[in-house]
């Protein structure tokens, strides 16, 4: 279900997300809610990603299965 929030930025971050949101032919209120949608499913990825890493064993686990070393196409996130 759909959950209407509020927020109130300067006009100088209104004008940066029109121009964003005119680039992907959005409305900027639609865009805005898919960037802050993205920016908490990272934030929840992200926080998973350390809670599996925080068990005990996991991270020897993950390392002794794919390896102790990133490989060629892996990335900072």
């Amino acid at each position: 279900m759909a959950r209407e929030i509020r927020i109130e930025i300067d006009d100088e971050q209104w004008e940066q997300l029109e121009r964003e949101a005119h680039q992907q032919h959005e409305d900027p209120g639609v865009y805005a809610g898919r960037v802050l949608a993205a920016g908490l499913n990272k934030a929840r990825f992200l926080e998973g990603c350390a809670q599996f890493l925080a068990t005990p064993g996991m991270r020897e686990e993950f390392a002794r299965r794919f390896g102790p070393q990133p490989g060629p196409s892996a990335t900072a996130a």
